[in-house]
């Protein structure tokens, strides 16, 4: 039998961590990239290639008249450490944003690429359709990756 005071002192620490945690969940602490103010960032690009890597963000690919690439990214986030990253290098074009640690966050890109530019999504081809809006859904299906699973 498990002394008293070692179960006492189990009830009290589970209560300590649950108490925040269910605290969290309460206030409502719901994100949407959607409603997130957008940052923007451009990258010049001679390539005929383009390689993006997404890490499971939802992303929009527009082929537009531009000369370069212009990203613009929606990101909201109530708790945890922020993980936001944008670089181009070479041909490759690594995008990622997110949490770390107890976390509530979303994000979104929209990504405008020069037209005449293969474009890889993780590796893969992709179309390029849509208009060239600037919302962070870029409408009901333009914008979109439309390649087929």
């Amino acid at each position: 039998m498990v002394p008293r005071s070692t179960r006492t002192t189990g009830f009290r620490l589970a209560a300590a961590c649950a108490a925040p945690l269910a605290a969290l969940a309460l206030t409502g602490c719901s994100v949407d990239a959607k409603s997130a103010a957008p940052a923007v960032k451009t990258f010049p690009f001679a390539g005929r290639t383009l390689n993006v890597k997404t890490h499971e963000i939802p992303a929009d690919l527009v082929a537009t008249d531009r000369k370069d690439i212009k990203v613009t990214r929606w990101f909201d986030a109530k708790s945890g450490s922020k993980r936001l990253r944008w670089e181009l290098t070479g041909e490759t074009l690594d995008l990622e944003a997110g949490c770390t640690g107890l976390a509530i966050c979303d994000a979104r890109f929209k990504v405008e690429v020069p037209r005449g530019v293969t474009v890889l999504r993780e590796g893969a081809k992709t179309d390029l359709r849509g208009d060239t809006k600037a919302e962070p859904h870029g409408g009901a299906q333009h914008g979109k990756d439309h390649t087929p699973a």
